[in-house]
């Protein structure tokens, strides 16, 4: 009779350490920061953003020529010539203003745009992993304050070779890369 009941108190220690849960971790930002399509994102925001930038500098500088000539010619010019210079400056102004906000809404609307599939590729990677994996919860590690390693697998290499980035890719790379491409533009 004790040999059974050493058996099943065996067995069962056996079958709990096996029905443990399993538990992963991921940096999720990375996964997305280093993903080959976000730097297409990136590219077509910048290409966006120097376009916008343009416009802009185009309208500051109507404004400051019409500004110029207005204070140098604006004591010579009659009481109805001057309001409607000063109209015209105010409305180019209001321009300014209003293409700024618009067009600060419609690149912040471009980037979810673009980012959302992205968002999602990395996150059915992750979830695919996981389901493989046979983890329960799997915690994206920008979020702890601590993960014993022991006790959690770190899915991102995994989910790094899915995205296909480079193993040698980091983000410490991708912030060189990024500080060059502006050196560059400057």
């Amino acid at each position: 009779m004790k040999k059974i009941l050493l058996i099943a108190a065996t067995a069962l220690v056996a079958v709990s350490a096996f029905a443990q849960p399993k538990f992963a971790h991921v940096n999720f930002s990375e996964l997305v920061q280093l993903c080959p399509d976000a730097d297409k994102a990136r590219e077509t925001m910048t290409a966006a953003s120097n376009e916008a930038q343009e416009t802009f500098n185009d309208m500051q500088t109507e404004f400051n020529t019409k500004l110029q000539a207005y204070q140098s010619k604006g004591s010579t010019w009659t009481a109805a010539v001057r309001e409607s210079k000063e109209k015209e400056l105010t409305e180019i102004q209001q321009r300014i203003q209003e293409f700024a906000q618009t067009v600060q809404a419609e690149l912040q609307a471009q980037q979810e745009q673009l980012m959302a599939p992205i968002y999602e590729k990395a996150n059915n990677v992750v979830q695919d992993l996981a389901k493989k994996g046979g983890y329960i919860y799997v915690y994206d590690i920008s979020t702890l304050l601590y993960v014993d390693e022991t006790q959690s697998y770190d899915l991102t290499p995994d989910a790094r070779k899915a995205l296909d980035i480079p193993a040698d890719r980091t983000l410490e790379s991708l912030q060189a890369e990024l500080q060059a491409q502006q050196a560059a533009i400057q």
